[in-house]
């Protein structure tokens, strides 16, 4: 069964935001090596870093589970019940992923103000 172009609009948004986030997460990574290597006691660069991380291994996840969707919805006996169901799951994780980009703006504004 063809995915409906809405639900296919939806992935391929999706695709999109978590490889936007993947690349300014690991980017913001990057940067803040060099200044908790330089302070490795300092509590916020350590929980700026593993909150980086922890998008990072969302952003993995989160490209499983759109997969597991896209290939259930290809599938030729994907009810309209499954068909809907899986447009709102994609839903909920664009909402997730768009917090988790949010929230990784903000740490990289955070790094930027670094002196």
């Amino acid at each position: 069964m063809a995915i409906p172009a809405e639900i296919k609009a939806l992935i391929n948004r999706l695709n999109q935001e978590l490889e936007e986030t993947e690349r300014e997460a690991t980017e913001g990574v990057n940067a803040l090596r060099p200044t908790l290597w330089l302070f490795p006691e300092n509590a916020i660069l350590t929980q700026l870093f593993a909150n980086l991380n922890n998008v990072l291994f969302f952003v993995e996840t989160y490209r499983g589970r759109i997969q597991r969707i896209e290939n259930i919805l290809t599938l030729a006996d994907a009810t309209p019940s499954e068909i809907q169901e899986a447009g709102l799951e994609l839903a909920t994780i664009l909402g997730r992923v768009l917090e988790a980009k949010i929230m990784v703006e903000r740490i990289i504004a955070r790094l930027r103000d670094l002196p």
